[in-house]
């Protein structure tokens, strides 16, 4: 697969997901803008892909807030001259807080909802008018999870927007294709580490747990997850769009 000339845009790009993303598609071709917070993270990828003599451009961004949403758009285009390929991946995930419904604090649901919904739905949105302003299509790949498919997480918050970002999706995929837009979702099963790992209340337990309910018998890598990205921002997934796509090791249908 090549992506030359290609400009590909990735939120949440200074770790996990969207850094193994960026470095494929990167490796194929296109040049990058890494988008998310901390500054340090989408910094230390676009160097390192920088020294791999690759076009990176860090933009530390809050994707929640739609002024600077819209500037890592303007930022992307200015430094490359266009915008190909859109990957809304920033994600939290505030698990002991995130719990019984009746019991959440509103202001957990809109913390959660601020980056994982909201922050999508701004990153689609000035992408998307991106593409229609260069007339010449585009691709966007949305990265949601295996929890919007069941809803067996615990965290109501994280699943209840992870849900909803299938629902887009799928919005994308049919009204936009008149645009020469393909939209697909991509639903991650369980990773070695989560969203926000370091505040999970019993990782050993729940490495024990998945691992036994994974017909492959492990816990996924962001380079698990990243190579399908990358094959469906690509021209051999040309006739994809409005599906979702599940890559769990089995788990959802053990």
């Amino acid at each position: 697969m090549t992506l030359e000339g290609k400009v590909a845009l990735i939120t949440g790009a200074g770790s996990g997901i969207g850094a193994a993303t960026a470095r494929l598609l990167a490796n194929a071709g296109a040049s990058v803008a890494l988008v998310g917070i901390p500054a340090e993270g989408v910094q230390a990828v676009a160097a390192e892909l920088e020294t791999a003599g690759h076009s990176a451009l860090p933009l530390p961004t809050d994707v929640s807030d739609p002024e600077q949403v819209q500037a890592a758009v303007a930022h992307t285009v200015e430094q490359f001259g266009r915008l190909d390929i859109l990957i809304p991946n920033a994600g939290i995930q505030l698990h002991r807080e995130d719990r019984d419904l009746h019991q959440l604090p509103e202001e957990i649901w809109d913390r959660t909802h601020d980056v994982n919904y909201r922050g999508v739905f701004l990153t689609c949105k000035y992408g998307l008018a991106q593409f229609v302003a260069q007339s010449e299509g585009g691709v966007v790949v949305i990265v949601s999870s295996v929890t919007a498919l069941s809803g067996s997480s615990p965290n109501v918050s994280y699943v209840s927007g992870k849900h909803g970002l299938v629902g887009l999706g799928r919005y994308i995929g049919v009204h936009y294709a008149q645009h020469a837009v393909r939209c697909n979702v991509v639903c991650p099963g369980a990773l070695e580490q989560t969203p926000n790992f370091d505040v999970h209340p019993d990782p050993d337990g729940r490495k024990n747990r998945l691992e036994e309910a994974i017909p492959l018998g492990r816990l996924g890598k962001p380079e698990d997850i990243a190579p399908f990205i990358a094959f469906l921002a690509g021209p051999d997934a040309g006739y994809a769009t409005g599906a979702c796509f599940v890559i769990d090791g089995g788990l959802s249908v053990s």
